[in-house]
């Protein structure tokens, strides 16, 4: 298990480099390109296009070459793109490239991801967070490598570096023996109790009942609206400093390393505050807090207050994603094995779709009020938490209820 989660944790790494890559060079790529925002934001869609099709195609995958093999798979192609990228071809086929990039890392998200969900019964907010740091440090990592190479010239070498960390990650895919686990990473018939509702006895049929239904639909929109805010946020980052302070390019890529590294940070004891003060207050409070600081953020002008803000959005956002997944799995008992593919493939659509409207605003409103819209996406995130802490309650009073 151990072995399993150590490389578990570094294609979360690889993950985070592949997330934010092409946010930290985004300004330098579409100058390249000639090309505006619109179209940066097309390409960050048609990435997470690809992710929510890796989620969503990982299960046949998986039937066919096993789990192990669909990382496998899913790891190869994201070398691939990334090579691909670093050769920048015509605009066109960049959105091809983005589409597999995508494919990869989505599949190894969500296939790890349900995999470790499933396997660690006790402490398993902190084995989630533990995965989320690594993707944290990968995310944090790549802007801060970004930042130099753009101020030489040399900033399509940023997808090599993640190419070369793929590369590692295959080969210890590729290699590596995990003991017991060993016949579930590699079986390739469908198991009776699965890691995707499509592993599932009827694959047209999904583990959930009655108000489940409500809540799953709670659960969805909360993961559409947080991982498109992110990648809002993480992607047009450098953009809106650049355009609202006057920063330089390769300055500004260093504002998603400072949020990244807040990130990071928070996610260290993520999953043991999480654990102390329950689920539900942990993602209620954090997503206050996130909308605070959003509803701050367009009205600083200073450098040194924005990038407070950012790294304190860093650290408070740092353990809404993992902390939300266990939730949504805890809250929905009898359906843990198809919980967390849906909740990421609903990332997967939020990733893609907030984005393309966020490259369209910078194109068409001002950088503030595009500073804007993230709070407006955080108001919906808290008002959903706190849907989703009245559900609970009234789950406990119902089971108390029925045990007098």
């Amino acid at each position: 298990m151990k072995k399993l989660i150590w490389i578990g944790c570094l294609s979360y790494f690889v993950i985070g480099l592949a997330h934010v890559v092409l946010g930290s060079i985004l300004p330098v790529l579409l100058q390249h390109y000639d090309q505006n925002y619109s179209a940066g934001g097309q390409l960050i869609f048609s990435q997470f296009t690809g992710f929510l099709a890796g989620v969503l195609v990982s299960p046949l995958l998986n039937r066919r070459f096993g789990k192990r093999g669909g990382i496998i798979i899913a790891t190869a192609l994201l070398l691939t793109a990334e090579i691909a990228y670093a050769f920048l071809p015509p605009w066109e086929w960049m959105y091809v490239i983005a589409v597999a990039a995508g494919f990869g890392f989505g599949m190894i998200e969500a296939v790890i991801g349900t995999i470790i969900i499933g396997a660690v019964t006790e402490g398993t907010a902190i084995a989630m967070s533990r995965l989320e740091v690594l993707f944290g440090i990968g995310a944090l990592v790549m802007p801060l490598i970004a930042s130099p190479l753009i101020a030489t010239g040399a900033w399509r070498l940023a997808f090599l570096i993640v190419a070369g960390f793929s590369l590692l990650s295959l080969i210890l895919w590729g290699r590596g023996h995990f003991g017991n686990l060993q016949r579930i990473l590699d079986e390739r018939a469908p198991r009776k109790v699965s890691a995707s509702p499509h592993f599932s006895q009827s694959s047209t049929q999904l583990p959930y009942k009655g108000k489940q239904w409500i809540l799953l639909s709670i659960f969805i929109l909360f993961f559409f609206l947080y991982v498109g805010t992110e990648m809002s946020l993480v992607n047009f980052m450098p953009a809106i400093f650049i355009a609202k302070l006057g920063m330089t390019e390769s300055a500004a890529a260093l504002t998603v390393t400072f949020f990244w590294l807040a990130m990071s940070t928070g996610r260290l004891f993520a999953g043991v505050i999480a654990e102390k003060i329950s689920y539900r207050v942990y993602i209620l409070s954090s997503c206050l807090l996130t909308l605070l600081l959003l509803a701050l953020f367009p009205f600083t002008d200073n450098r040194l207050a924005a990038f407070i803000v950012i790294m304190l959005l860093g650290l408070f956002m740092s353990g809404i994603f993992s902390i939300a997944l266990v939730f949504s799995s805890k809250m929905l008992p009898g359906a843990e094995e198809s919980t967390p593919s849906i909740m990421i493939a609903a990332g997967g659509v939020g990733g893609a779709l907030l984005p393309l409207f966020m490259g369209w605003s910078m194109d068409h409103l001002k950088v503030a009020q595009t500073a804007g819209l993230l709070a407006g996406f955080a108001t919906f995130l808290f008002l959903l938490s706190i849907a989703a802490w009245r559900f609970q309650s009234r789950q406990a009073v119902q089971r108390k209820s029925s045990s007098i």
